[in-house]
């Protein structure tokens, strides 16, 4: 009785992809940063949105990962904010009621931020000006997306929420768009100068 065979060229296909897992520690640790920066946080009495660093922390997150794991970041931090995490500044309600709130166009427009600053860094050769330039792209999304979220919230006037939800903070975010993209270009210099020392 002739016995039947089959081969198993096609199992290696099956195989499960590799596991960056520095990549994943990496992700989890950035969301820390971004919690810290989120409990720098001053608030301002004419305005729901408090001043925080957390934009800074943002743009140095985009510009330090490639657009996907700057993207899982940043949504990852907000996964942990949204189990109420102590993750988001603590001038808000926590939790979910801070995602569904005033503030929450800015929080919800973080992972794209960070993608597209980390995007356009990338594409601009890692200079300084592509970093500047792409952190300051990324900051304008932040507060295009804040100044909506809160104009379909509150329905004011649109010259009265320009002054509530960007205008009281563009000039800090150039000081931080300028010190992420400093911070960037360091750590990058750093990064090459220890992998050369290796080899």
């Amino acid at each position: 009785m002739q016995q039947i065979g089959f081969k198993q060229d096609g199992i290696q296909a099956l195989a499960a992809p590799r596991i960056a897992w520095r990549t994943v520690a990496g992700i989890v640790l950035a969301t820390a940063v971004v919690a810290i920066c989120a409990h720098i946080s001053v608030p301002l009495g004419f305005t729901p949105v408090p001043v925080t660093m957390q934009s800074f922390a943002v743009i140095l997150l985009g510009l330090l990962f490639a657009p996907g794991p700057a993207f899982a970041c940043l949504a990852l931090y907000l996964m942990e904010g949204a189990m109420g995490l102590p993750v988001f500044t603590p001038h808000g309600a926590g939790g979910m009621a801070q995602l569904l709130g005033p503030t929450g166009g800015y929080l919800l427009s973080y992972p794209f931020a960070a993608a597209l600053a980390s995007l356009l860094y990338r594409r601009g050769g890692r200079r300084l000006w592509a970093a500047i330039g792409g952190g300051a792209v990324s900051s304008l999304l932040i507060l295009a997306c804040g100044f909506t979220w809160l104009g379909m919230m509150t329905h004011l006037h649109p010259g009265v929420l320009f002054a509530q939800s960007v205008a009281p903070f563009l000039p800090g975010d150039a000081v931080k768009v300028l010190a992420a993209a400093l911070c960037a270009g360091a750590l990058g210099s750093f990064r090459d100068n220890s992998r050369n020392r290796t080899l």
